[in-house]
C-alpha cells in the first residue's frame, strides 16, 4: 500500500506553446522530442482533456527508442518481415524467439543490450541485464539452460585518464564482476561470446547478454493476454524507485554528467530470481498460465500495455495492489518503475489457489493487480482514483521515423604493408600479448561454464589447465537425447567499421563458421545491432547497411532471425562507437559424442584447409596493430558457404574429423597456434600452396570461408572423398612440440608451442 495523498495531477498542455512542451518534456524526464509533445498534445486537445502525470509518464516511456525502435522499426520491417521462419515456431513475436529443437522439444533463444546502464554504474548495469534476459525466455515457459554474453570496452591499457567518465579497465572489471555474480549465483553455466577492445568504446561500452532455454512444444507460453475474465499476477521482487526512466535514458546520448543517473539503473537479485524460476515453470507445468511476459526496460507500463495490444485485450488496474519496496511510492512512479526480478502472469481466477499454492512453496511474494476486460482503453486506478484512461493503440505503438540515411563514398586509398624485413617472430609475440588479440582466460575462467551438468564443449577446449579457445560451445539440454545445442556470438566490429555491409557478412560468415565448426549446423539467428546517434544520416546508413546482409545472408543460408535487438545513441559528447551487429548464432548438433573441439588431438594428423583462400588484410587485427587503416574488407562467398555446410558436417559425423577452427581474427597463424595451444602439440607448416600472396598475407588475412582442419592421416583418402567438390589445402601436419612454418622453401618461423603460448596466456594479467 502507498501512503501518497489521493489526488489526480493533471498536466497542463493544452493551448501551451512548443517551447513550453520542449521544457516541460526536460523537466519530467520524459526525453520526449518537441515534435513528439505535440502529437501528444494534438491526442488530448481530441479528447478534451490534459493528461494525468501517470499517463504522461507512460506515454513517455511506451514512445522510448528503447521500447517502440521508432527510429528502426521502418527497415527493420523492410528487411526481415519477409524472411522465412524454416524451423522457427516464434519469431519476431514475443519476448524471445522459439525455434524446434527436435519432435517434442523446442529451444528458446534472445540476446539484448544493457549498454547505457553499464556505462555509468557497471557492476550492477551487467548483473541486470543478464538477470532480464533471464526472464525473456522464462516468460515463453522454457527453463533457461545457458547464458552467453559479447562485450566491448574501451582502452584498458591506458595508465592515465583523464576524462570524466570511469576508466575503461574499471568498467570492464566491473561488468565481468556484474555478470560473473549474477549468472553462478542463480546457477546457470555461461558458455560463449566475446570480448574485444576498441578506443571507440572508452566511453560507451557495450554489454549484450544472451540466454537459451528449453521447453516441451506443448508448454510454450505467450507473451500476450486474449482472454476477458483472467487476473493480471505480479510475482517475484517488489517495485521500488529503482530503474525509474530507464528506458528514457537508454533512449538518449550520453553526456558528461550521465554518472548523477545511477538511480535509472535497477538493481538485481539473483537469490531471487532462482527461486522465481522454479515457481513459474511449476505454474507452467500444471498449465495454469495464459500469458506471460517479464517487467524489464518499461516496468508495468511497458508489460500490461503489450500483453494486452497484442491480444486484442483492455484491462483494468489497481496500483495500490502492487506491493512496494517502499512507502509513499507516487501512482506514476509504481506505474513506470523497472525495479527487477518481477514477472507478469495472466491466469483463471479459479487457478489462483493453486498459483498461490506454489508461490509460498518457493517462498515467492505476489499480488493480484488487476483483471484483463474487453475494449480499447487501458484504465488504471490508485485508490478507487482513475489515473490513467488512454486508447492502447496510441499509448503502445509509438511513432515510426523514416530518418534519412547516407551510405559515404569509398575511399581509393588502401592500405601499404611494410617491407618483409622485419622479425616475424618479435612481431608476432607482441600481436598475441596484445589485449584484442591474447587469451581471455582471465575473464572467462570466472564464470562456471559447467553447473546443471549439460555442457559437452566448454568456451575453453583441452588440456586442463592448458586450454584454447572454442569457436563455439555445445550443450545437451534435454538429458535423455543426445541432439544439442551450438552456441556463438560476436561481430567483427573492425570490419563493419570500414565497409558495414562487407563487415557485417564478414559477421555472419565467422558466427556460421564457428558453429560448423563443431560438427553442427546453424539453425537460428539473433541480432542485437549497436549503433551511435540514428539522427546522424551516416549512423542510419550502418543500420539500413547492416540490417541488408543480415537478410541477404539469412535468405541465402535459409536461417531465421528469430528475435533482436537495436541499441541506439552510443554515443558520447558527439563521438559515436563503432557500428556493432552482434550475432548470436545457434545450430543443432547430431550427436555430442562426435562434436569436435579445437584443439590437436595428437601427433602426425594431417592439417588441412577448406574454403578458398583470401590474401586481402583489409579490416585485420594485424592492420589494427600495426596502426594501419584500410578502406576495404574482403568479400564472403555465400554460395561456397552453403556448398561446404552439408559435407562437412558429415564428415564430422562419422568421426574423421579430430580437430577444427575457423580462420577468422588473427588470420591462419592465429588459427594455428590456438589448435595448438590447447594440447601443446605443433605443427610443420608450409604456405607454398596456399596463394601466390606474400606471406605476411598468408598468415593473418581473415577473409574467406575457411576452417582448419586435423585428420589422421590414414584417414585422408576417406575424408577427400567425403568432401569431394569442395576446395581443400593440405598444409602440414602436427607434431610433438615445435612450430616450424615455410613458405617457398624459405624459413619463415620457428619455436616452441609453449614460448608463443606464454606471450598469449598472459596479454590482461595486468589489467584483470
Amino acid at each position: 500500500m502507498t501512503e501518497a495523498a489521493e489526488t489526480q495531477i493533471n498536466v497542463q498542455i493544452l493551448g501551451k506553446s512548443p517551447q513550453y512542451l520542449m521544457e516541460l518534456s526536460q523537466s519530467m524526464s520524459l526525453g520526449l522530442s518537441q515534435e513528439e509533445m505535440i502529437m501528444l498534445q494534438n491526442y488530448f486537445e481530441g479528447i478534451g482533456r490534459n493528461p494525468t502525470d501517470v499517463e504522461m509518464q507512460a506515454m513517455a516511456q511506451a514512445w522510448s527508442e528503447h521500447c517502440c525502435y521508432k527510429s528502426s522499426k521502418f527497415y527493420l520491417r523492410k528487411y526481415f518481415g519477409g524472411l522465412e521462419k524454416h524451423d522457427a515456431i516464434l519469431a519476431m513475436e514475443d519476448d524471445a524467439g522459439v525455434v524446434a529443437f527436435d519432435d517434442d522439444y523446442a529451444y528458446v533463444l534472445k540476446m539484448e543490450s544493457h549498454n547505457h546502464p553499464s556505462a555509468i554504474e557497471p557492476y550492477g548495469g551487467a548483473a541486470t541485464g543478464v538477470g532480464g534476459i533471464i526472464r525473456d525466455v522464462l516468460c515463453m515457459g522454457a527453463q533457461p539452460v545457458a547464458l552467453v554474453d559479447s562485450i566491448y570496452f574501451g582502452e584498458v591499457w591506458a595508465d592515465e585518464w583523464k576524462e570524466k567518465t570511469l576508466h575503461p579497465r574499471f568498467i570492464l572489471n566491473s561488468v565481468v564482476g556484474g555478470i560473473r555474480d549474477y549468472g553462478n549465483r542463480v546457477g546457470l553455466p555461461n558458455v560463449a561470446g566475446s570480448v574485444d577492445f576498441d578506443r571507440s568504446f572508452n566511453h560507451s561500452p557495450l554489454v549484450n547478454a544472451g540466454c537459451i532455454g528449453i521447453v516441451r512444444k506443448d508448454g510454450i507460453i505467450r507473451s500476450f493476454v486474449s482472454k476477458p475474465g483472467d487476473i493480471f499476477v505480479l510475482a517475484g521482487g517488489r517495485t521500488g524507485r529503482d530503474g525509474i526512466h530507464g528506458v528514457n535514458f537508454a533512449s538518449a546520448n550520453l553526456q558528461e554528467k550521465s554518472g548523477k543517473n545511477k538511480s535509472v539503473v535497477q538493481l538485481g537479485n539473483p537469490i531471487v530470481k532462482e527461486p522465481l524460476i522454479h515457481a513459474v515453470l511449476e505454474a507452467c507445468d500444471v498449465h495454469i498460465v495464459d500469458g506471460m511476459k517479464d517487467l524489464g526496460g518499461g516496468g508495468l507500463s511497458s508489460s500490461v500495455g503489450e500483453m494486452c495490444l497484442s491480444g486484442g485485450v483492455a484491462a483494468e488496474i489497481d496500483l495500490e495492489k502492487v506491493l512496494l519496496k517502499e512507502p509513499a511510492m507516487l501512482p506514476w512512479e509504481i506505474w513506470i518503475s523497472e525495479s527487477q526480478e518481477r514477472m507478469l502472469m495472466a491466469i483463471d481466477p479459479l487457478n489462483l489457489p493453486e498459483l498461490s499454492r506454489i508461490f509460498e512453496k518457493w517462498d515467492i511474494e505476489f499480488s493480484v493487480i488487476g483483471k484483463i476486460v474487453e475494449g480499447n482503453n487501458l484504465v488504471i486506478r490508485h485508490n478507487g482514483l482513475t489515473v490513467l484512461d488512454l486508447d492502447l493503440d496510441f499509448l503502445t505503438s509509438g511513432p515510426v521515423y523514416c530518418r534519412n540515411f547516407e551510405i559515404p563514398d569509398r575511399k581509393i586509398i588502401d592500405y601499404v604493408l611494410p617491407a618483409e624485413n622485419f622479425n616475424l617472430k618479435e612481431l608476432l609475440m607482441k600481436f598475441l600479448s596484445n589485449p584484442e588479440n591474447c587469451a581471455r582466460f582471465n575473464i572467462t575462467r570466472q564464470y562456471d561454464h559447467t553447473v546443471r551438468g549439460s555442457t559437452v564443449i566448454r568456451p575453453l577446449s583441452g588440456k586442463p589447465n592448458h586450454e584454447t579457445h572454442s569457436d563455439a560451445a555445445i550443450i545437451k539440454p534435454v538429458e535423455q537425447s543426445n541432439r544439442g545445442l551450438a552456441i556463438t556470438a560476436g561481430s567483427r566490429y573492425d570490419m563493419v567499421a570500414v565497409d558495414p555491409l562487407a563487415g557485417t557478412l564478414a559477421t555472419m560468415t565467422e558466427a556460421y563458421l564457428n558453429i560448423l565448426a563443431t560438427g553442427s549446423m546453424p539453425n537460428s539467428v539473433v541480432d542485437c545491432i549497436n549503433l551511435g546517434n540514428p539522427e546522424d544520416p551516416i549512423i542510419m546508413g550502418q543500420l539500413v547497411q547492416i540490417s541488408s546482409a543480415i537478410s541477404e545472408f539469412c535468405r541465402k543460408l535459409a536461417l531465421p532471425v528469430v528475435a533482436g535487438n537495436v541499441s541506439l545513441y552510443n554515443q558520447y559528447s558527439g563521438a559515436d562507437i563503432k557500428p556493432v551487429p552482434n550475432i548470436m548464432m545457434v545450430g543443432i548438433t547430431p550427436d555430442v559424442a562426435h562434436a569436435v573441439s579445437t584443439d590437436f588431438k595428437k601427433a602426425g594428423s594431417s592439417i588441412y584447409i577448406i574454403g578458398r583462400e583470401s590474401s586481402s588484410l583489409g579490416g585485420s587485427r594485424l592492420l589494427k596493430f600495426l596502426g594501419l587503416e584500410s578502406s576495404s574488407v574482403p568479400w564472403f562467398d555465400m554460395e561456397e558457404l552453403a556448398a561446404i555446410s552439408g559435407p562437412f558436417v558429415r564428415a564430422a559425423g562419422t568421426g574423421l574429423i579430430l580437430a577444427a577452427h575457423d580462420i577468422s581474427s588473427g588470420g591462419l597463424i592465429q588459427a594455428l597456434l590456438e589448435m595448438s595451444f590447447g594440447s601443446g602439440i605443433g605443427f610443420t607448416v608450409d604456405l607454398s600452396e596456399i596463394s601466390p600472396a606474400r606471406t605476411i598475407e598468408k598468415l593473418f588475412s581473415e577473409g574467406g570461408e575457411r576452417i582448419l582442419i586435423e585428420v589422421s592421416q590414414e584417414n585422408d583418402e576417406r575424408f577427400r572423398e567425403l568432401l569431394d567438390g569442395i576446395q581443400i589445402t593440405r598444409i602440414g601436419s602436427t607434431n610433438e612440440n615445435s612450430i616450424t612454418i615455410t613458405d617457398l622453401q624459405m624459413p619463415v618461423l620457428d619455436g616452441t608451442v609453449e614460448e608463443f603460448r606464454e606471450a598469449w596466456v598472459h596479454g590482461l594479467d595486468n589489467y584483470i
